[in-house]
């Protein structure tokens, strides 16, 4: 039969790496091996029967399966391109922990954006009265930026870079989506005003709106 073995990552997965993922997916052949076998033998007794050379390939040995039987997987070996800008809009708070030794260094970041892991920040980056007061920043919103994320750490490392203000007031919330997305939203440099025509009102010519397509 046409049958895809899938095996799927969940948290535990992750945990224990390829070799997990290697022997879920060796026990999945071992039992469509099993399961082939059984009507293999009812069949039998039906009166049909098999030569060797009806006979698939040994299933108990992966690399010898069709490859509709088996789930492909890979590994990343470089990044190429790094498509996010490392910034996040979200909330500090201090570490559940507080009798270890990164409680008194780190405070842990929540992004807004789901899609974005927690990030370790220093207590450093953090106002000088929030580790006292934690309360008083519960609904404030933060930009952190991610330096590092180590391969033994649940969490990534960043900086707090500023303060946005209140979290549900439009200023704070766009200037927040802004910088995720690394979109410049400062002031026009002098040199760029001054591209701009200077005797005002201007106007376009019927010259310019001829040969124009009007988008307003």
């Amino acid at each position: 039969p046409d049958v895809i073995i899938e095996a799927q990552f969940d948290d535990n997965d992750a945990e224990h790496g390829q070799d997990h993922l290697q022997d879920t997916l060796t026990d999945d052949i071992k039992k469509l091996s099993l399961d082939t076998g059984e009507k293999g033998k009812a069949a039998g007794v039906t009166g049909v029967h098999r030569t060797k050379q009806d006979d698939g390939p040994k299933v108990n040995d992966p690399r010898l399966l069709p490859d509709e039987f088996l789930q492909r997987t890979a590994k990343v070996v470089y990044i190429l391109e790094k498509k996010h800008s490392r910034a996040a809009t979200g909330f500090i708070k201090l570490l559940a922990d507080r009798n270890s030794e990164l409680f008194k260094r780190c405070a842990m970041f929540s992004p807004v954006d789901h899609r974005v892991p927690r990030v370790y920040v220093p207590l450093a980056d953090c106002p000088p009265d929030f580790v006292s007061k934690p309360e008083a920043y519960s609904q404030m919103l933060f930009i952190c930026r991610i330096v590092d994320w180590k391969e033994d750490s649940n969490f990534a490392s960043g900086q707090l870079c500023k303060s946005l203000g209140q979290a549900g007031e439009i200023e704070p919330e766009s200037e927040g989506i802004l910088t995720e997305y690394g979109v410049d939203f400062s002031d026009f440099s002098p040199e760029v005003l001054e591209c701009l025509p200077q005797n005002l009102p201007w106007a376009i010519s019927p010259g310019e709106l001829a040969k124009r397509r009007d988008l307003r």
